[in-house]
């Protein structure tokens, strides 16, 4: 066996990207690598404007352990490139006010991390993946596209219903400094 350069290439990167995916799913899942657990995650996405924020916790958590799984088994690779770029929408929606670059809390890293799910998703896993030994069975074209628009369908209306809480806080928050203004009690 003559072992091929891109398919190790995508191995490596599979294993990357997928291996940093799980760490961040399983803080948010189980509290591992220092993370919060469902709870901590929970009271995050309640903070950040996720509603309902427990199962939002739980769906950020398993689309970046699950989704980072799969790249690295290469299994269902066009549905796993899928659920990470759509899950990394809804953290680039949370960090996009700070701009682009990580250094001052940006959405550089998820950006990141989302369009690299989304290449992996398109080019496939190479030869060095279960989907290969499985004759590709869960990675026909039309398993991506289905998982692609769910995925962008899905994110759409995760980062809308959030940008909807959080436009309504800020309306919440100006009429009460308006109020606490008018009464002089500022």
């Amino acid at each position: 066996m003559c072992l091929n350069r891109k398919d190790l290439g995508l191995l490596a990167l599979r294993g990357a990207v997928g291996g940093v995916l799980i760490a961040h799913g399983t803080q948010k899942l189980f509290g591992w690598f220092g993370g919060s657990g469902l709870e901590g995650t929970t009271q995050a996405m309640e903070h950040m404007g996720f509603h309902p924020a427990r199962q939002s916790a739980l769906a950020a958590g398993l689309g970046e352990a699950g989704g980072g799984a799969l790249l690295v088994a290469g299994l269902a690779t066009p549905a796993a490139g899928a659920v990470v770029a759509g899950t990394m929408a809804g953290a680039v929606a949370v960090h996009a006010p700070s701009g682009f670059f990580v250094m001052s809390g940006g959405y550089e890293y998820p950006a990141f991390l989302g369009a690299t799910g989304l290449a992996l998703g398109l080019a496939g896993p190479g030869r060095y993946s279960l989907d290969h030994l499985t004759g590709h069975a869960f990675d026909r074209p039309w398993v991506g596209l289905v998982a692609f628009a769910a995925s962008a369908a899905s994110a759409y209306g995760v980062v809308a219903r959030r940008r909807h809480v959080v436009r309504l806080r800020e309306e919440r928050a100006a009429v009460e400094a308006q109020t606490q203004e008018g009464s002089g009690l500022s």
